[in-house]
């Protein structure tokens, strides 16, 4: 079982592509892949990179605790549980931008 994993440009954020082909930022909420869908699979790859807003999409094994998914790989289970400290800026925690805020990047 795989699902399809990324970062979304401007916010930074981990997402995840769902069963509506919309990247979320919910792990538990990703459409999972059997090895019946693999051309599926590579078709939303496909799509995502050609619009630009997502980027280092990868392949991720996943297995199934009962009803929960599982990233069989220590780095995803990670990334989907956000960062290990928290972020901070001059003393005061500060959450990161969120998928569907208003936002900018610079290049």
């Amino acid at each position: 079982m795989q699902i399809l994993t990324g970062n979304e440009l401007t916010s930074g954020g981990t997402v995840y592509l769902d069963a509506t082909g919309r990247w979320v930022e919910d792990l538990q909420a990703a459409r999972v892949f059997g090895a019946e869908d693999l051309a599926e699979r590579d078709a939303a790859i496909a799509a995502t990179k050609g619009t630009g807003r997502i980027v280092s999409v990868e392949i991720e094994d996943v297995t199934l605790d009962g009803v929960v998914l599982v990233p069989k790989r220590l780095r995803e289970r990670i990334r989907a549980a956000g960062p290990t400290a928290p972020l901070t800026l001059n003393g005061e925690i500060y959450d990161r931008q969120h998928l569907g805020e208003d936002g900018h990047v610079s290049i």
